[in-house]
């Protein structure tokens, strides 16, 4: 399975709209709508490559306090069993 690691900024949000979305049972962000504005994009073929470089990038200073986020993202479904693979 491959996988795409995203770096991205974190989008600041007013206590108002905390409030509206807590009130209404809304999401307060919903990324499909409105992503997250991305600051590096890295591919990996397999999941530990994945979390490998999903850690490095969590060693980034605004990672590190807060400022953005790293996410790890499957771009395709699990594969198909091979023979033997259970």
């Amino acid at each position: 399975m491959r996988f795409l690691i995203v770096r991205t900024d974190i989008r600041t949000v007013v206590d108002t709209d905390i409030a509206a979305a807590w009130a209404d049972g809304g999401r307060l962000r919903d990324e499909t709508t409105t992503p997250e504005p991305r600051r590096q994009v890295v591919h990996a073929e397999d999941r530990d490559a994945a979390l490998l470089l999903a850690r490095a990038l969590a060693s980034v200073g605004a990672v590190r306090c807060g400022k953005q986020r790293v996410k790890v993202l499957p771009l395709d479904g699990p594969g198909p069993e091979r023979p033997g693979s259970s």
